[in-house]
């Protein structure tokens, strides 16, 4: 049987630290957490699988954390643009 992760296998992010995609520190500097997302996006931009990952974060309401490229705040806009 099929799971709603199964494209998590194919991820370009599979293997990679997660304090990329997640802030280790809730004390966060703004420019260290804008270096971190962009090191994080630039891996998902050659994702295959990015927007099974996008479209996952979406249904579950994913909060935090970088998701098919797109960060908390950027998800939040997109879904309600659509």
């Amino acid at each position: 049987m099929a799971t709603i992760l199964d494209w998590s296998g194919a991820a370009a992010c599979r293997g990679s630290e997660g304090s990329l995609f997640y802030s280790a520190d809730s004390a966060e500097r703004k420019e260290d957490r804008l270096e971190r997302e962009q090191l994080a996006k630039r891996i998902c931009s050659g994702c295959a699988v990015r927007d099974d990952c996008l479209r996952a974060a979406i249904d579950r309401h994913e909060s935090y954390g970088i998701w098919g490229g797109l960060n908390e705040f950027e998800r939040r806009a997109l879904t309600r643009v659509v």
